[in-house]
C-alpha cells in the first residue's frame, strides 16, 4: 500500500471513529484562540481552558487585553508555565491586532506568522479552525502518530512533517484529520503507556514503528 493510499484509509477510519472531533481549546472569538494556542505551548489544553476563564473575565476583549499590565497577565497565566514570555507575547500580539488589523485576527498565514509567539502550528490551527482554510497542525500527537503509522519515516521536525503530510492528505481533510489524531493519541495510540493496538481501528494497516 502506498503512503498516499494509506493516508486516505487512515483518514476514512479515523473519521468514522471520531466523527465530531474538533479543537480541544475553548474559544468563541478568533483572538481567544490566538491567546489559548500560545498558552498551550508545553501545557495541556485542559489547563489552558481553565486559566483563560479568569483572563477573559477580567479582560473580555482585545482592547482590554491591550491595556492590561503584562505583570497581571503573567499572574493569571502562570499555571500554564512560561508565564513571563507568554504574557509578553499575548500583550504584544493584542496590540498589533488593535493597531494593524482593527482588533481582528488576519486570515493570512504569513501575517499570522509575524505575530509574537505564533509559529506554523498555531497559524495552521487558526487558518483551519477559524477561517476554514486548508491546514496541517503538527503538534506532538500528530508527529508521534504519523511516524508510528508509517505516513512519515523518522521525521520529528514539525515543519518537515507538515510538508510531508501536505503531499498525502487532501487539503480539505487536513484540519479535521489533525484534530482526530489528537483524540486518537490520547485515547488509543498513547505516548506514556504502551499503545492499545488491540483496540485500534488502524491495527491491521499501521506500521507500528517503534512499538513492535
Amino acid at each position: 500500500m502506498t503512503k498516499e493510499i494509506l493516508a486516505l484509509v487512515i483518514i476514512d477510519r479515523l473519521k468514522k471513529e471520531y466523527p465530531d472531533a474538533g479543537c480541544t481549546l475553548d474559544y468563541d472569538h478568533a483572538w481567544k484562540l490566538l491567546v489559548s494556542v500560545r498558552l498551550a505551548a508545553q501545557c495541556t489544553d485542559a489547563i489552558v481552558n481553565v486559566v483563560v476563564e479568569e483572563l477573559y473575565a477580567k479582560y473580555p476583549d482585545v482592547d482590554a487585553l491591550t491595556e492590561a499590565d503584562v505583570e497581571d497577565i503573567e499572574r493569571i497565566v502562570k499555571p500554564c508555565g512560561l508565564g513571563h514570555s507568554k504574557a509578553r507575547d499575548i500583550s504584544a500580539c493584542m496590540k498589533i491586532l488593535k493597531e494593524q488589523y482593527g482588533g481582528k485576527v488576519p486570515d493570512d498565514f504569513d501575517a499570522l506568522l509575524k505575530l509574537p509567539g505564533v509559529g506554523r502550528k498555531s497559524a495552521n490551527l487558526i487558518m483551519g479552525d477559524v477561517f476554514g482554510k486548508p491546514a496541517i497542525v503538527t503538534d506532538t500527537h500528530c508527529i508521534r502518530l504519523v511516524n508510528r503509522m508509517g505516513l512519515v519515516d523518522g521525521i520529528k521536525e514539525p515543519k518537515k512533517v507538515e510538508m510531508a503530510l501536505w503531499k498525502l492528505v487532501p487539503p480539505e481533510e487536513g484540519s479535521d484529520f489533525c484534530h482526530r489524531l489528537v483524540f486518537h493519541g490520547r485515547d488509543v495510540c498513547t505516548a506514556r503507556t504502551k499503545p492499545h493496538c488491540e483496540a485500534c481501528c488502524l491495527n491491521d494497516i499501521c506500521k507500528k514503528a517503534g512499538v513492535e
